[in-house]
Protein backbone atom coordinates (compact mmCIF):
# COMPACT_ATOMS: atom_id res chain seq x y z
CA UNK A 1 0.00 0.00 0.00
CA UNK A 2 1.56 3.21 -0.72
CA UNK A 3 2.28 6.06 1.84
CA UNK A 4 -0.15 8.12 0.23
CA UNK A 5 -2.80 5.39 0.42
CA UNK A 6 -2.26 4.86 3.65
CA UNK A 7 -2.62 8.70 5.20
CA UNK A 8 -5.95 8.64 2.70
CA UNK A 9 -7.33 5.45 4.81
CA UNK A 10 -6.48 7.07 8.06
CA UNK A 11 -8.52 6.65 11.32
CA UNK A 12 -8.98 9.36 14.40
CA UNK A 13 -7.25 8.59 17.24
CA UNK A 14 -7.64 5.93 19.77
CA UNK A 15 -9.70 7.65 22.57
CA UNK A 16 -12.45 7.55 25.65
CA UNK A 17 -14.70 9.82 27.47
CA UNK A 18 -14.88 12.26 24.04
CA UNK A 19 -18.12 13.47 22.23
CA UNK A 20 -19.37 12.57 18.93
CA UNK A 21 -22.04 14.14 16.71
CA UNK A 22 -23.86 13.62 13.71
CA UNK A 23 -24.72 16.35 10.88
CA UNK A 24 -25.68 15.76 7.51
CA UNK A 25 -23.23 12.66 5.89
CA UNK A 26 -20.67 13.56 8.39
CA UNK A 27 -19.52 12.00 11.96
CA UNK A 28 -17.97 14.59 14.58
CA UNK A 29 -15.63 13.65 16.72
CA UNK A 30 -13.90 15.88 19.58
CA UNK A 31 -11.91 15.47 22.79
CA UNK A 32 -11.57 12.75 25.09
CA UNK A 33 -8.00 11.20 26.75
CA UNK A 34 -5.64 8.02 25.90
CA UNK A 35 -3.32 6.07 28.85
CA UNK A 36 0.34 6.78 27.96
CA UNK A 37 2.28 5.20 30.44
CA UNK A 38 -0.09 5.12 33.07
CA UNK A 39 -0.61 8.68 32.79
CA UNK A 40 -4.38 10.40 31.45
CA UNK A 41 -2.99 12.35 28.53
CA UNK A 42 -5.81 14.78 26.91
CA UNK A 43 -6.35 15.08 23.29
CA UNK A 44 -5.63 18.13 21.39
CA UNK A 45 -8.54 20.85 22.03
CA UNK A 46 -7.91 21.92 18.44
CA UNK A 47 -8.37 18.92 16.47
CA UNK A 48 -11.83 18.00 14.64
CA UNK A 49 -12.08 14.63 13.10
CA UNK A 50 -14.67 14.36 10.43
CA UNK A 51 -15.46 11.10 9.31
CA UNK A 52 -17.37 10.68 5.82
CA UNK A 53 -20.00 8.38 5.94
CA UNK A 54 -20.23 7.75 2.05
CA UNK A 55 -16.38 7.46 1.88
CA UNK A 56 -15.41 5.79 4.89
CA UNK A 57 -12.89 8.37 5.26
CA UNK A 58 -11.50 10.55 8.16
CA UNK A 59 -10.09 13.75 7.76
CA UNK A 60 -8.17 15.91 10.58
CA UNK A 61 -8.93 19.64 10.86
CA UNK A 62 -7.57 22.45 12.93
CA UNK A 63 -9.66 24.54 14.93
CA UNK A 64 -9.66 28.53 15.74
CA UNK A 65 -11.69 30.87 18.26
CA UNK A 66 -11.86 30.67 21.85
CA UNK A 67 -11.36 26.58 22.48
CA UNK A 68 -12.21 24.55 25.44
CA UNK A 69 -9.73 23.11 27.31
CA UNK A 70 -8.71 19.47 26.25
CA UNK A 71 -11.12 17.76 28.59
CA UNK A 72 -12.87 13.75 28.84
CA UNK A 73 -16.28 13.72 30.32
CA UNK A 74 -17.97 16.59 28.57
CA UNK A 75 -21.23 16.22 27.13
CA UNK A 76 -21.57 16.71 23.23
CA UNK A 77 -24.90 17.53 21.04
CA UNK A 78 -25.86 19.17 17.97
CA UNK A 79 -28.23 21.48 17.28
CA UNK A 80 -28.92 23.34 13.68
CA UNK A 81 -25.05 22.28 12.53
CA UNK A 82 -23.45 23.58 15.74
CA UNK A 83 -21.63 21.05 18.09
CA UNK A 84 -22.36 22.40 22.02
CA UNK A 85 -19.84 21.26 24.51
CA UNK A 86 -20.77 21.43 28.55
CA UNK A 87 -19.07 20.52 31.38
CA UNK A 88 -15.69 17.79 31.24
CA UNK A 89 -12.87 17.31 33.41
CA UNK A 90 -9.27 18.11 33.06
CA UNK A 91 -6.08 18.55 35.40
CA UNK A 92 -7.63 21.80 37.32
CA UNK A 93 -10.99 19.86 38.05
CA UNK A 94 -14.49 20.04 36.55
CA UNK A 95 -15.97 22.65 34.13
CA UNK A 96 -19.34 24.38 33.58
CA UNK A 97 -18.44 26.15 30.88
CA UNK A 98 -20.52 25.83 27.51
CA UNK A 99 -18.61 26.12 24.02
CA UNK A 100 -20.08 25.70 20.15
CA UNK A 101 -19.08 25.64 17.02
CA UNK A 102 -20.50 25.54 13.45
CA UNK A 103 -20.17 22.42 11.60
CA UNK A 104 -21.68 24.01 8.44
CA UNK A 105 -18.68 26.41 7.90
CA UNK A 106 -18.48 28.23 4.28
CA UNK A 107 -14.66 28.24 4.30
CA UNK A 108 -13.49 25.07 6.15
CA UNK A 109 -12.63 26.88 9.33
CA UNK A 110 -13.87 25.87 12.53
CA UNK A 111 -13.81 28.51 15.32
CA UNK A 112 -15.12 27.48 18.90
CA UNK A 113 -17.08 30.52 20.80
CA UNK A 114 -17.57 30.14 24.33
CA UNK A 115 -20.65 31.18 26.10
CA UNK A 116 -20.65 33.69 28.29
CA UNK A 117 -23.47 36.10 27.30
CA UNK A 118 -25.91 33.91 28.90
CA UNK A 119 -28.56 34.90 31.54
CA UNK A 120 -29.79 32.34 33.94
CA UNK A 121 -27.71 29.88 35.95
CA UNK A 122 -25.44 27.24 34.53
CA UNK A 123 -25.15 23.70 36.47
CA UNK A 124 -22.39 23.29 39.02
CA UNK A 125 -19.14 22.55 37.70
CA UNK A 126 -19.54 18.54 36.50
CA UNK A 127 -18.61 15.49 34.22
CA UNK A 128 -19.87 11.96 32.81
CA UNK A 129 -23.72 13.73 32.38
CA UNK A 130 -26.37 13.47 29.84
CA UNK A 131 -28.39 15.55 27.95
CA UNK A 132 -31.67 15.57 25.80
CA UNK A 133 -31.97 17.91 22.68
CA UNK A 134 -35.16 18.88 22.08
CA UNK A 135 -37.13 22.26 20.80
CA UNK A 136 -33.63 23.62 20.29
CA UNK A 137 -33.06 22.92 23.78
CA UNK A 138 -29.70 21.67 25.74
CA UNK A 139 -31.88 20.06 28.72
CA UNK A 140 -28.86 18.19 30.59
CA UNK A 141 -29.22 15.62 33.54
CA UNK A 142 -27.08 14.52 36.56
CA UNK A 143 -23.35 14.13 36.27
CA UNK A 144 -20.52 13.47 39.01
CA UNK A 145 -18.82 17.33 40.08
CA UNK A 146 -18.36 19.11 42.78
CA UNK A 147 -20.26 21.79 45.33
CA UNK A 148 -20.19 24.32 47.86
CA UNK A 149 -21.81 24.08 51.21
CA UNK A 150 -24.09 26.48 50.01
CA UNK A 151 -25.20 24.70 46.95
CA UNK A 152 -26.20 21.09 48.62
CA UNK A 153 -29.48 20.19 47.98
CA UNK A 154 -31.86 17.23 47.52
CA UNK A 155 -30.44 16.38 44.62
CA UNK A 156 -26.96 15.46 45.19
CA UNK A 157 -25.76 12.47 46.77
CA UNK A 158 -22.20 12.95 48.95
CA UNK A 159 -19.00 11.01 47.70
CA UNK A 160 -16.58 13.05 49.28
CA UNK A 161 -15.65 16.32 51.07
CA UNK A 162 -12.87 18.58 51.57
CA UNK A 163 -14.29 20.11 54.75
CA UNK A 164 -11.34 23.06 54.75
CA UNK A 165 -12.83 24.38 51.31
CA UNK A 166 -16.22 23.90 52.70
CA UNK A 167 -15.99 21.34 48.91
CA UNK A 168 -18.34 18.51 47.91
CA UNK A 169 -18.25 15.65 45.47
CA UNK A 170 -20.68 13.78 44.19
CA UNK A 171 -23.39 12.66 42.08
CA UNK A 172 -26.73 14.46 40.83
CA UNK A 173 -29.88 14.33 39.35
CA UNK A 174 -30.94 17.83 38.79
CA UNK A 175 -32.54 19.01 35.33
CA UNK A 176 -30.98 22.06 33.55
CA UNK A 177 -31.94 23.84 30.41
CA UNK A 178 -30.50 25.63 28.23
CA UNK A 179 -31.97 27.42 25.34
CA UNK A 180 -29.93 27.79 22.18
CA UNK A 181 -31.98 30.37 21.05
CA UNK A 182 -32.52 33.02 23.50
CA UNK A 183 -28.68 32.03 25.40
CA UNK A 184 -30.87 31.40 28.29
CA UNK A 185 -29.94 28.79 31.32
CA UNK A 186 -32.97 27.55 33.49
CA UNK A 187 -34.02 24.72 35.40
CA UNK A 188 -37.84 23.59 35.42
CA UNK A 189 -40.18 22.82 38.26
CA UNK A 190 -40.64 19.17 38.14
CA UNK A 191 -44.22 18.91 37.97
CA UNK A 192 -44.94 15.48 39.68
CA UNK A 193 -43.53 12.09 39.09
CA UNK A 194 -40.39 10.27 40.87
CA UNK A 195 -36.99 11.69 39.75
CA UNK A 196 -34.21 8.76 39.02
CA UNK A 197 -31.90 8.86 42.28
CA UNK A 198 -28.29 10.91 41.25
CA UNK A 199 -26.18 9.39 38.91
CA UNK A 200 -22.83 9.61 36.46
CA UNK A 201 -22.05 8.08 33.40
CA UNK A 202 -25.47 6.99 32.67
CA UNK A 203 -26.88 7.53 28.93
CA UNK A 204 -29.78 9.86 27.82
CA UNK A 205 -32.18 9.95 24.62
CA UNK A 206 -35.68 11.01 23.13
CA UNK A 207 -38.32 9.73 21.47
CA UNK A 208 -41.20 12.31 20.61
CA UNK A 209 -41.25 14.62 23.63
CA UNK A 210 -40.29 12.04 26.16
CA UNK A 211 -36.42 12.33 27.41
CA UNK A 212 -35.76 8.45 28.62
CA UNK A 213 -32.65 7.79 31.00
CA UNK A 214 -31.12 4.22 31.50
CA UNK A 215 -28.12 2.80 33.79
CA UNK A 216 -25.64 4.45 35.46
CA UNK A 217 -23.50 4.66 38.76
CA UNK A 218 -24.31 6.23 42.37
CA UNK A 219 -21.52 5.59 44.78
CA UNK A 220 -20.37 1.74 44.20
CA UNK A 221 -23.85 0.90 42.93
CA UNK A 222 -24.13 0.64 39.00
CA UNK A 223 -27.93 0.30 37.87
CA UNK A 224 -30.30 -0.95 35.10
CA UNK A 225 -33.36 1.18 35.65
CA UNK A 226 -35.19 3.24 32.39
CA UNK A 227 -36.65 6.37 33.78
CA UNK A 228 -38.24 9.17 31.18
CA UNK A 229 -39.45 12.91 31.77
CA UNK A 230 -42.08 14.52 29.85
CA UNK A 231 -40.10 17.40 27.89
CA UNK A 232 -43.40 19.52 27.92
CA UNK A 233 -44.95 19.19 31.20
CA UNK A 234 -41.71 18.45 32.95
CA UNK A 235 -43.41 15.08 35.09
CA UNK A 236 -41.33 11.76 35.86
CA UNK A 237 -42.43 8.44 34.91
CA UNK A 238 -40.57 6.68 37.90
CA UNK A 239 -38.84 3.82 37.95
CA UNK A 240 -40.43 2.15 34.15
CA UNK A 241 -41.84 -1.44 35.20
CA UNK A 242 -40.30 -3.83 32.23
CA UNK A 243 -41.90 -7.07 31.14
CA UNK A 244 -39.48 -9.47 30.05
CA UNK A 245 -35.80 -10.11 30.50
CA UNK A 246 -33.96 -6.68 30.50
CA UNK A 247 -30.09 -5.81 30.40
CA UNK A 248 -27.65 -5.96 33.44
CA UNK A 249 -26.46 -3.16 35.56
CA UNK A 250 -24.05 -1.55 33.82
CA UNK A 251 -22.19 2.44 33.50
CA UNK A 252 -20.41 3.78 30.78
CA UNK A 253 -22.97 2.72 28.23
CA UNK A 254 -24.83 4.17 25.44
CA UNK A 255 -28.49 4.25 24.49
CA UNK A 256 -29.44 5.74 21.22
CA UNK A 257 -32.75 6.38 19.49
CA UNK A 258 -33.99 4.07 16.07
CA UNK A 259 -37.20 4.73 14.48
CA UNK A 260 -39.70 6.68 16.29
CA UNK A 261 -40.01 3.97 19.31
CA UNK A 262 -37.14 2.16 19.89
CA UNK A 263 -33.97 2.52 21.27
CA UNK A 264 -30.52 0.87 21.37
CA UNK A 265 -28.18 0.01 23.84
CA UNK A 266 -24.97 -0.99 23.68
CA UNK A 267 -21.63 -1.94 25.74
CA UNK A 268 -21.02 -0.28 29.15
CA UNK A 269 -19.29 -1.61 32.27
CA UNK A 270 -20.72 -4.01 34.59
CA UNK A 271 -21.24 -4.06 38.39
CA UNK A 272 -18.74 -6.70 38.48
CA UNK A 273 -16.55 -4.42 36.41
CA UNK A 274 -16.65 -6.79 33.04
CA UNK A 275 -16.85 -4.71 29.91
CA UNK A 276 -20.05 -5.24 28.12
CA UNK A 277 -20.60 -5.74 23.76
CA UNK A 278 -23.84 -7.00 24.63
CA UNK A 279 -26.83 -5.01 22.30
CA UNK A 280 -30.91 -4.34 23.35
CA UNK A 281 -33.50 -2.66 21.73
CA UNK A 282 -36.12 -1.55 23.40
CA UNK A 283 -39.57 -1.30 22.52
CA UNK A 284 -41.57 1.61 23.68
CA UNK A 285 -44.48 0.43 22.15
CA UNK A 286 -44.13 -3.56 23.60
CA UNK A 287 -42.28 -1.97 26.83
CA UNK A 288 -39.67 -4.55 26.60
CA UNK A 289 -36.13 -5.18 25.86
CA UNK A 290 -35.28 -7.36 23.28
CA UNK A 291 -31.53 -8.72 23.50
CA UNK A 292 -29.43 -9.07 19.71
CA UNK A 293 -27.69 -12.27 19.43
CA UNK A 294 -25.84 -11.88 16.74
CA UNK A 295 -23.28 -9.31 17.05
CA UNK A 296 -19.57 -10.00 17.90
CA UNK A 297 -19.19 -10.87 21.54
CA UNK A 298 -15.08 -10.20 21.43
CA UNK A 299 -15.73 -6.41 20.72
CA UNK A 300 -16.79 -4.81 24.36
CA UNK A 301 -17.03 -0.69 24.64
CA UNK A 302 -17.19 1.80 27.61
CA UNK A 303 -17.07 5.30 27.61
CA UNK A 304 -17.93 5.37 23.49
CA UNK A 305 -20.23 7.16 22.10
CA UNK A 306 -23.01 6.27 19.58
CA UNK A 307 -24.83 7.67 16.88
CA UNK A 308 -27.59 7.42 14.41
CA UNK A 309 -26.36 7.50 10.69
CA UNK A 310 -28.42 8.32 7.98
CA UNK A 311 -30.22 4.94 6.99
CA UNK A 312 -30.61 3.93 10.86
CA UNK A 313 -27.29 2.72 11.50
CA UNK A 314 -25.66 3.32 14.88
CA UNK A 315 -21.99 4.27 14.60
CA UNK A 316 -20.21 3.42 17.56
CA UNK A 317 -16.70 4.88 17.98
CA UNK A 318 -13.65 4.68 20.38
CA UNK A 319 -13.99 3.78 24.06
CA UNK A 320 -12.16 1.31 25.74
CA UNK A 321 -12.59 -2.27 25.55
CA UNK A 322 -10.65 -3.13 29.76
CA UNK A 323 -12.08 -2.00 32.85
CA UNK A 324 -10.16 2.03 32.51
CA UNK A 325 -10.66 1.97 36.52
CA UNK A 326 -8.10 -0.91 36.91
CA UNK A 327 -6.37 -1.31 33.57
CA UNK A 328 -6.75 2.00 30.93
CA UNK A 329 -5.14 0.82 28.15
CA UNK A 330 -7.64 -0.71 26.01
CA UNK A 331 -8.80 2.84 24.17
CA UNK A 332 -9.90 1.80 20.63
CA UNK A 333 -10.02 3.53 17.75
CA UNK A 334 -12.08 1.47 15.53
CA UNK A 335 -15.79 2.12 14.61
CA UNK A 336 -18.64 -0.13 14.83
CA UNK A 337 -21.55 -0.03 12.72
CA UNK A 338 -24.39 -1.96 13.77
CA UNK A 339 -27.20 -2.07 11.09
CA UNK A 340 -30.50 -1.76 12.94
CA UNK A 341 -33.06 -1.66 9.78
CA UNK A 342 -32.51 -3.22 6.36
CA UNK A 343 -30.54 -1.06 3.94
CA UNK A 344 -32.40 0.59 0.90
CA UNK A 345 -31.74 -1.01 -2.34
CA UNK A 346 -29.94 1.78 -3.80
CA UNK A 347 -27.33 1.45 -0.48
CA UNK A 348 -27.45 -2.75 -0.84
CA UNK A 349 -26.64 -2.03 -4.96
CA UNK A 350 -23.95 0.73 -3.92
CA UNK A 351 -21.95 -1.78 -1.41
CA UNK A 352 -22.27 -4.66 -4.29
CA UNK A 353 -20.45 -2.59 -6.61
CA UNK A 354 -18.16 -0.67 -3.98
CA UNK A 355 -17.18 -4.52 -3.48
CA UNK A 356 -16.85 -5.98 -6.56
CA UNK A 357 -15.26 -2.74 -8.43
CA UNK A 358 -12.21 -5.04 -10.09
CA UNK A 359 -14.96 -7.37 -11.44
CA UNK A 360 -16.89 -4.56 -12.19
CA UNK A 361 -13.86 -2.28 -13.49
CA UNK A 362 -14.94 -1.40 -17.27
CA UNK A 363 -18.84 -1.37 -16.69
CA UNK A 364 -18.25 1.41 -14.22
CA UNK A 365 -17.60 4.28 -16.57
CA UNK A 366 -20.42 4.30 -18.42
CA UNK A 367 -22.76 4.67 -14.70
CA UNK A 368 -24.47 7.98 -15.30
CA UNK A 369 -22.94 11.37 -13.83
CA UNK A 370 -24.38 11.75 -10.34
CA UNK A 371 -24.79 7.95 -9.94
CA UNK A 372 -20.82 7.38 -10.77
CA UNK A 373 -19.72 9.91 -8.02
CA UNK A 374 -21.72 7.49 -5.61
CA UNK A 375 -20.17 4.48 -6.89
CA UNK A 376 -16.95 6.10 -6.61
CA UNK A 377 -17.29 6.75 -3.13
CA UNK A 378 -18.30 3.06 -2.80
CA UNK A 379 -15.72 1.90 -3.71
CA UNK A 380 -13.31 4.08 -1.79
CA UNK A 381 -15.22 2.90 1.31
CA UNK A 382 -14.56 -0.82 0.83
CA UNK A 383 -11.11 0.31 0.16
CA UNK A 384 -10.57 1.90 3.22
CA UNK A 385 -12.51 -1.20 5.54
CA UNK A 386 -10.04 -3.62 2.98
CA UNK A 387 -7.07 -1.68 4.14
CA UNK A 388 -8.03 -1.23 7.93
CA UNK A 389 -9.02 -4.93 8.00
CA UNK A 390 -5.64 -5.77 6.89
CA UNK A 391 -3.66 -3.79 8.92
CA UNK A 392 -5.25 -4.70 11.94
CA UNK A 393 -4.70 -8.43 10.60
CA UNK A 394 -1.18 -7.87 10.60
CA UNK A 395 -0.72 -5.91 14.02
CA UNK A 396 -2.41 -8.96 15.30
CA UNK A 397 0.44 -11.39 13.46
CA UNK A 398 3.09 -8.82 14.98
CA UNK A 399 1.56 -9.40 18.43
CA UNK A 400 1.44 -12.98 18.60
CA UNK A 401 4.87 -13.46 17.29
CA UNK A 402 6.25 -10.75 19.78
CA UNK A 403 4.27 -12.88 22.72
CA UNK A 404 6.06 -16.31 21.71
Amino acid sequence: MAADSAEQFCVAEERSGHCAVVDGNFLYVWGGYVSIEENEVYLPNDELWIYEMDSGLWTMHLMEGELPTSMSGSCGASINGKLYIFGGFDDKGYSNRLYYVNLRTKNGTYRWKKITNFKGQPPTPRDKLSCWVYKDRLIYFGGYGCRKHNELSDCFDVHDAFWEGQIFWGWHNDVHVFDTTTQTWSQPAIRGGDPPQPRAAHTCAVLGNKGYIFGGRVLQTRMNDLHCLNLDTWTWSGRINISGEKPKDRSWHTLTPIGDDRLFLFGGLSSDNVPLSDGWIHSITTNGWKQLTHLPKSRPRLWHTACLGKEGEVMVFGGSKDDLHFMDTGHCSDLLIFQTQPYSLLRLCLDCIGKNATLLKNQIPCLPSKLLQQVLKKITFWAAVSHRQEKKAETERQSQLNTT
